[in-house]
C-alpha cells in the first residue's frame, strides 16, 4: 500500500459515480458480487472514479440494540458480535484481492466502505484503489454514539490524500467530517476530491457536505446506502421489526462542486448510480478568493499539529 501527499493541483476532468445501494447484509461474498455488477454499470456510464457507502462490505448494523443488548455483555450480545465479526473482511484478504482486480480490469479509481476485521477488533474502514491496486486504507478515527461499543478507534497514521492520475483524492467517513482539525489535515494536503462514505441521510448532513465543498474548494462525493429491512438477514433483530418493506435509510447521496452546488442528487427515493463530471480546474478557480490552507490559513496565528503515530500493529 502506497501513499504520496500531493503538492500539485491536476486540472483535468473526471467522470465520478456515487453508488447509492444496499449491501446483501452480513453476506460479504454476495455483496461483493453486487459491488462488481454496480462497478460495471458505472463504468458503462463512463465513470473513472466510484465511491461506495460506509460499511458496504458487509453491513452497517442499523437499529441493532447496542445499548441494552451489546452493552450488557450477555451471551446474546456476544453471539451478535460473533455474527458481525464473521461477516467482516480482512485487509489484505480475498475480498481486497478481488476489488484490486476489479479496479485494474476496469481501469478505475474506487473508494469502498467496509467493516475490517483485525484479530478480534472491528474497524469501520475506507479502502482506496487505483488501477495499480490498493493505495490507501483509512480507519474511522472516531466512531459515533453506540458505534463505539462495536468498532475500534482509528488514528492519525492514515489521514492521507493520494496524488493520482485523476486528481488528489482523500476520504473522511461519516461524522469524521464534523471534525475541524481532521478537515484541515486533508485541506493542507491539497485535496481536490473529497470522498465521504456515510451512514447519515439527514438534511443537516447535506448542509455539512456543501460546507466542506465550499470550505475546501473541493468536490465532495457523499455515498450512503439506500436500504430496506429486506436487505438484512431474516433473523436480524433490530428496532425495525420484520416487515421487509420498512425503509431503514433513505440514502440522500450526492455530488457537490467546490462552490456548494449539487451536481447530482441528493436522491432519497431509490438505489441509484449518481453521475457527474468533475472539472478539477474549479478547485483552483475557487481558491481565487478563499484558500483555507493558503492565504486564509493565517499560519502566523494558528498552528495545526497532527500525530501520525500508529497506535496499533498491522
Amino acid at each position: 500500500m502506497t501513499s504520496e501527499n500531493s503538492t500539485t493541483f491536476p486540472t483535468g476532468q473526471v467522470r465520478a459515480a456515487v453508488i447509492q445501494a444496499a449491501p446483501v447484509g452480513y453476506q460479504p461474498k454476495a455483496t461483493l458480487v453486487k459491488a462488481v455488477e454496480l462497478a460495471h454499470q458505472a463504468k458503462a456510464k463512463g465513470a473513472g472514479l466510484m465511491v461506495f457507502p460506509e460499511a458496504f462490505l458487509s453491513a452497517y448494523p442499523r437499529g441493532m440494540d447496542f445499548d441494552t443488548v451489546v452493552g450488557s455483555r450477555s451471551d446474546e450480545a456476544r453471539q451478535m458480535f460473533l455474527e458481525y465479526w464473521e461477516s467482516a473482511i480482512e485487509v489484505p484478504g480475498p475480498e481486497v484481492e478481488e476489488l484490486t482486480e476489479l479496479a485494474r480490469d476496469l481501469e478505475i479509481h474506487m473508494v469502498m466502505g467496509c467493516i475490517e476485521r483485525d484479530a478480534g477488533t472491528l474497524y469501520c474502514t475506507a479502502l482506496t484503489f487505483s488501477p495499480a491496486g490498493l493505495i490507501g486504507k483509512h480507519r474511522k478515527m472516531m466512531p459515533t454514539g453506540s458505534e463505539r461499543l462495536i468498532w475500534g478507534f482509528g488514528d492519525g497514521s492514515d489521514l492521507d490524500v493520494h496524488q493520482t492520475a485523476i486528481g488528489n483524492i482523500g476520504s473522511a467517513i461519516c461524522w469524521e467530517n464534523y471534525m475541524p482539525m481532521l478537515r484541515m489535515t486533508l485541506y493542507q494536503q491539497n485535496i481536490q476530491i473529497w470522498c465521504a462514505p456515510t451512514a447519515d441521510s439527514r438534511d443537516s448532513w447535506l448542509a455539512t457536505v456543501r460546507h466542506i465543498a465550499v470550505e475546501g474548494r473541493c468536490f465532495v462525493l457523499s455515498a450512503n446506502q439506500y436500504a430496506k429491512r429486506s436487505d438484512y438477514p431474516d433473523n436480524y433483530e433490530s428496532i425495525f421489526g420484520d416487515n421487509p418493506d420498512t425503509l431503514i435509510t433513505r440514502g440522500a447521496s450526492c455530488i457537490v462542486d467546490p462552490f456548494g452546488e449539487f451536481l447530482a442528487g441528493p436522491n432519497v427515493e431509490s438505489e441509484e448510480i449518481l453521475i457527474a463530471d468533475l472539472d478539477l480546474s474549479d478547485t483552483v478557480r475557487g481558491k481565487f478568493d478563499f484558500d483555507v490552507a493558503g492565504h486564509y490559513s493565517r499560519g502566523e496565528i494558528f498552528d495545526l499539529r497532527v500525530s501520525t503515530r500508529q497506535n496499533r500493529s498491522d
